[in-house]
């Protein structure tokens, strides 16, 4: 225990020393990005970051993460149950979410459930809207949530361990490690994300007049992850990342004489990367196995369940060529075959190829111009032709214009086209046009950005009652989507006194074109907002959500609704200066009581509280 408090010690003071360097210094430190793509073809998309800071005051699940901090809506089945979102009107099934470059969202149902991911798994998370087909494939229609994990080739030896213990005996475990040299980097990474989640509904009784309570509300998250990389030299860089992860979760009643059911799901994402870089001509190979699986148990007592498993063979090849200072060329071939099989839609095998161009020219220092192409082959379904067309042109420090047009699509899948009963394998892709306008203003230390959108959806996928009442995919409705969305951040020191804040607000309308109603779950409106203020040791922040009502019915029948919602959140932490940092915060979570729910007859919970204690070393 001496030697290892002295190496701390030592580290400890070695970090102060490093840090009183000059900036030359710091900038020697190289971090290899997941997903360098990125960030080089999103100059003219609206782009929302989310690192270390803001991911740790917010609750470890990424649908709270996501929640208070973005203009995406999101459906909740209950605190700790199935989340889906809305993003720029569309359907859950159209954002993509991408793991380290790879789309990860279910080839069964096509969409991605944020309540079984922890953004404190990654080093960032970031938010792209507007369409992403081009790079990312299917889903890609509202926007991409993008999961990193980037790796730094320097000297380093940390640690960050989170403990959170909260209302409802929730229970909160994160732990990274990064180790590097430079030649070597790993990081190893476990999370556990558990609660009974028998929280009371907030002026709810039954018919006897018993208060009404979240039961059959447990759940459990465990993820564990290993990501490493190795420099061979100057020119080529090996990188492996690999996470598995298992949620058991049960159901949460809607009555009291429910049956209790359960939902076990996991997946396992395995990729192997190189980067190449000779000059003018760079390359970029990927291959990813991921397998994901379900078992829904209709009565949690008994061992009788129904399931579905995919599992995924992708192979990414891109090619970059810079043929000026100023046009870099990208070619990217691409093949998926994933193998899908369940009680509810058979043993059915889908392979796509796809190949797409890539252009990125900039003119000047302040004009800069992208453009792709995209086109997929497979026997499932036909694929239209993709592209994408956007400028970016900084008129001066305060103004920067954004201009982007863009073809995406959504393919069917293994449940929209195989289950059994009702499935249809005559589905066509769902297509979009989209083009949007953005204004980013910067003065001093206050960011503006502005976007205006418009996205024309058709073939929608929709379920709807068939013969002998069984429900089947249609193509059919046509919907069109536009609304701003506005985005400010602010910092400023005075002295010893830090100040921060940051907001959001969207306004969405979302039509079906057939009778100009708005598509269901869809808020009209939604408004973030926060703000921080630290000194010295300590730091405090308040965090603002509002959720404007939402229709439940196609036909927007008024007497069918999810009213509106204001939620807030309170935090305070004390840093007392151990080790590299030793904090104990204190959050106060729906501090007004508030009565809410996104999802009929699935109330959340009114005020509760957690407690966290963060050590990094």
């Amino acid at each position: 225990m001496t030697l290892r408090k002295l190496l701390f010690s030592l580290f400890a003071l070695s970090c102060q020393f490093v840090s009183a360097q000059n900036d030359s210094i710091n900038k020697l430190k190289e971090v290899v990005v997941s997903d360098a793509n990125l960030k080089k073809y999103s100059n003219s998309q609206s782009v929302l970051k989310l690192n270390d800071s803001i991911i740790n005051k917010n609750e470890a699940l990424l649908t709270d993460l996501l929640n208070f901090n973005s203009t995406l809506y999101f459906k909740e089945y209950g605190r700790g149950m199935l989340s889906t979102v809305s993003f720029r009107g569309t359907t859950s099934s159209q954002t993509a979410v991408i793991w380290n470059g790879i789309n990860i969202n279910s080839q069964m149902n096509g969409s991605t459930d944020f309540n079984t991911i922890s953004g404190s798994d990654y080093n960032s998370v970031t938010v792209k809207a507007g369409g992403g087909s081009i790079l990312y494939g299917s889903g890609a229609i509202g926007g991409t949530v993008h999961l990193n994990n980037d790796l730094g080739f320097y000297k380093r030896f940390d640690t960050n361990l989170k403990l959170d213990y909260g209302s409802f005996n929730t229970i909160g475990i994160n732990y990274k490690t990064n180790i590097a040299t430079e030649k070597w980097s790993a990081q190893i990474g476990f999370s556990k994300n558990s609660s009974t989640n028998d929280y009371k509904y907030l002026n709810k009784y039954t018919w006897q007049g018993e208060q009404r309570w979240n039961q059959n509300g447990e759940y459990d998250i465990i993820t564990v992850s290993a990501n490493l990389g190795y420099k061979l030299n100057g020119r080529n860089i090996f990188k492996l990342y690999s996470q598995t992860s298992n949620t058991d979760r049960n159901t949460s009643l809607v009555t009291e004489s429910e049956m209790k059911s359960k939902y076990v799901n996991g997946f396992n994402r395995n990729l192997l990367e190189y980067d190449g870089n000779f000059g003018r001509f760079t390359t970029n190979l990927k291959t990813a196995y991921i397998f994901e699986n379900y078992q829904y148990f209709a009565d949690n007592s008994t061992n009788d369940y129904t399931y579905g498993k995919t599992e995924s063979l992708i192979t990414k090849v891109d090619f970059g060529y810079t043929l000026f200072k100023s046009t870099q060329v990208n070619g990217i071939l691409d093949y998926n075959r994933t193998n899908g099989y369940g009680t509810g839609f058979g043993n059915h095998i889908r392979e796509i190829s796809s190949a797409s161009l890539l252009v990125k020219q900039d003119f000047f220092a302040n004009w800069k111009n992208e453009f792709g192409i995209r086109k997929e082959f497979t026997n499932n379904y036909e694929s239209p032709i993709l592209f994408s067309l956007g400028s970016s042109y900084q008129f001066s420090k305060l103004y920067n214009f954004k201009l982007n047009v863009s073809r995406n699509f959504r393919i069917p899948t293994f449940n929209d086209l195989y289950w059994e009963p009702g499935g249809n394998p005559n589905l066509k892709p769902e297509s979009s046009y989209q083009a949007e306008i953005g204004n980013v203003f910067t003065f001093n230390n206050i960011s503006l950005t502005q976007t205006f959108y418009y996205i024309k959806i058709k073939d929608l996928l929709q379920w709807v009652p068939g013969k002998n009442g069984i429900w089947t995919p249609q193509n059919q409705d046509k919907v069109n989507s536009y609304g701003a969305e506005t985005l400010l951040s602010w910092k400023k020191q005075f002295g010893k006194n830090n100040f921060g804040a940051n907001a959001s607000y969207a306004h969405t309308v979302s039509e079906d074109v057939a009778n100009g109603n708005q598509l269901f779950f869809v808020p009209f409106d939604k408004i973030t907002a926060s703000v921080s203020y630290s000194r010295s040791k300590i730091t405090a922040y308040y965090q603002f959500l509002y959720n404007g009502f939402v229709y439940t019915r196609a036909d927007n029948d008024p007497n069918e609704i999810i009213n509106d919602y204001k939620v807030s959140n309170l935090g305070i932490d004390y840093d007392f200066k151990l080790l590299n940092s030793f904090k104990l915060g204190f959050q106060v979570l729906n501090i007004f009581n508030e009565n809410y729910e996104s999802l009929e007859s699935r109330p959340m919970p009114g005020r509760n509280f957690n407690m966290y204690l963060t050590l990094k070393f």
